[in-house]
């Protein structure tokens, strides 16, 4: 072919259920221990930032460069997966976590650390999008929701459990081993993978946007930089603030408009032609906030609303692990089995939005029985939506496009859900404020004299007089409260996008499958033509089977019009 090559062009034989979990075992180690490594150390990290001599801008950036990095390197791997060996990226992406990983272990300062954990975030980043791309490659689309299913229910052990076996394993064996500890784990992940997975490798012709992607990752990185700092180190609506925001939307929209006119972009504009593929996006945000939110508001509010440890902390958000537990493999199983997904989809946006509601009325005194329960409502409504809409983007773009696709999903989940975070934990500090500085007024009590009640540190309980001990709390179970009542809206935006899905049957070919059957048209057409004396080129031929491709002759056509230039001859 002229702009494809492919080891493979016949499809693979139907494979059994060992065929296809030997190898996902593989996949799903490895976005286990990614995700695991990401959120361990969430509960040690005032204990490491204190032994390396670090302070609290370190102590941010120890989070934020390796969010950073998950984040923009996301779509970046998606689109060298269209492009390259998929086999070979998902194992350099493990081999890059495991060296990040071990090296933050041994790190001696903070700088050593940050930098250490940028490396981590690059391996995480690419696991994140090319394990369901994988999944894409070996299990077609109806059998792929339950295994989704253990996916999603991997996703939420590691996001949710992880800050548990932080706090374990810091008390036990030092906060060092919360970095390696997932070593051997990455290096068996590998070496299933290398065993175990064996599919074709389908080539295009590797032409990297460096533009487009230096645009995307500069945008988005002052972005995130901006929402992490704004509220702490400078106001949000301060001189800084703007000037952040503002680049960050140059950058963006410069990122744009070049993926409007390069010939293999990071992130297609085609795809939001696609509506399955826009409304997933939409919906992935308020999911992203959901799952985000709950790890780092509930944690506050079981230490600081309800007086319990970090661990004790970790242990009561089981409910909303069981939840997702529950449902993503439920669900999974009956959407592969039936083979309908809307309808679950749909219910599973609803519970999120009731579960977010419920959360919005909590309180420093509400019975633990309805947290849990309400953590569990919330839990299953994330489970039946997040890997889901992965599958139905899947189902729906052209299969040379799943890399991006899946990617693109995943980008812009982490992103808006970031985004959402940040600004919730923003709003947090400030209603906090506001409300111990109101309470201690009406007690007769100067809050100047007090010392750091207002948000931006974070008090000891143990100290405090029972009066204010009793204030704190209680401002900070309703704080956290209204936080989730916040997150309402985006949910009931979700509501609205899934249901506007079109509901397009699941298909019943791998990725792998779809691809060699187009390619055998292809050959199968170009004979023809031979035959015929057909003049039309093989380029026009191979064209008019692939959608990717037509694609950027159409685009190759017009940017040659906008110039005054004939366009090829068809």
């Amino acid at each position: 072919m002229s702009t494809n090559t492919t080891e493979a062009t016949t499809p693979a034989p139907t494979k059994t259920r060992r065929d296809v979990l030997v190898p996902l075992s593989g996949l799903l180690l490895g976005m286990f221990v990614a995700l695991l490594a990401s959120t361990v150390v969430s509960c040690s990290l005032p204990k490491i930032i204190g032994d390396l001599g670090g302070n609290q801008t370190g102590f941010t950036w120890v989070v934020t460069a390796t969010l950073l990095a998950t984040t923009v390197s996301t779509p970046i791997w998606g689109k060298l997966a269209d492009l390259t060996n998929r086999k070979l990226l998902i194992q350099l992406s493990l081999v890059v976590f495991v060296v990040g990983s071990g090296l933050a272990g041994l790190a001696q300062n903070t700088e050593m650390l940050i930098f250490f954990r940028v490396l981590q975030g690059l391996g995480a980043g690419g696991l994140t999008a090319l394990v369901q791309v994988v999944m894409a490659d070996i299990i077609p689309p109806r059998e792929r929701g339950r295994y989704m299913g253990l996916l999603g229910a991997v996703m939420a052990v590691a996001t949710v459990g992880g800050p548990l076996l932080g706090g374990v394993i810091t008390d036990s064996a030092g906060w060092r081993w919360n970095f390696y500890i997932a070593v051997p784990f990455a290096v068996i992940a590998i070496i299933l993978l290398q065993r175990t997975l064996h599919i074709p490798t389908h080539k295009r012709k590797v032409q990297i946007d460096y533009l487009g992607a230096a645009l995307i990752a500069g945008g988005v990185s002052l972005l995130l930089i901006w929402v992490t700092m704004a509220g702490n180190q400078f106001d949000w609506g301060s001189v800084p603030s703007i000037l952040m925001v503002v680049g960050a939307v140059v950058l963006l929209g410069l990122a744009v408009l070049t993926e409007f006119t390069v010939k293999e972009p990071i992130i297609p504009m085609t795809l939001f032609k696609n509506r399955t593929f826009w409304l997933a996006v939409i919906a992935s945000i308020s999911v992203g906030v959901a799952m985000f939110g709950t790890s780092v508001f509930l944690s506050q509010y079981m230490q600081l609303a309800r007086g319990k440890t970090p661990t004790e902390s970790g242990l009561f958000t089981i409910p909303m692990i069981g939840g997702v537990l529950v449902s993503s493999i439920v669900i999974g199983q009956v959407i592969s089995r039936t083979g309908k997904w809307k309808r679950y989809m749909v219910t599973g946006s609803i519970l999120l939005t009731i579960g977010l509601g419920l959360m919005s009325t909590i309180r420093y005194d509400t019975s633990f029985a309805l947290v849990f329960l309400y953590m569990f409502v919330m839990g299953a409504g994330v489970g039946m939506v997040m890997q889901n809409l992965v599958l139905i983007v899947q189902n729906a773009v052209d299969p040379r496009q799943i890399g991006t696709a899946s990617a693109s999903v995943a980008f812009f989940r982490s992103l808006g859900g970031t985004i959402g975070v940040s600004v919730m934990g923003a709003i947090l500090g400030g209603r906090i404020t506001t409300l111990i500085t109101d309470g201690l007024v009406k007690m007769g009590i100067d809050p100047t004299q007090v010392g750091d009640l207002d948000g931006g540190g974070i008090p000891d309980l143990s100290t405090l007089p029972d009066p204010i001990r009793i204030l704190v709390e209680s401002a900070y179970g309703e704080a956290v409260g209204d936080v989730f009542l916040l997150g309402v809206p985006l949910a009931v935006i979700s509501i609205i996008a899934i249901a506007f899905l079109p509901n397009r049957t699941l298909g019943t070919k791998t990725s792998v499958e779809q691809i060699a059957e187009s390619e055998a048209g292809i050959l199968v057409a170009v004979s023809a033509a031979e035959i015929a004396g057909d003049t039309q080129s093989e380029e026009e031929i191979e064209a008019d089977h692939d959608p990717v491709l037509r694609a950027e002759l159409d685009e190759a056509a017009r940017a040659a019009a906008a110039r005054g230039e004939a366009p090829n001859p068809r």
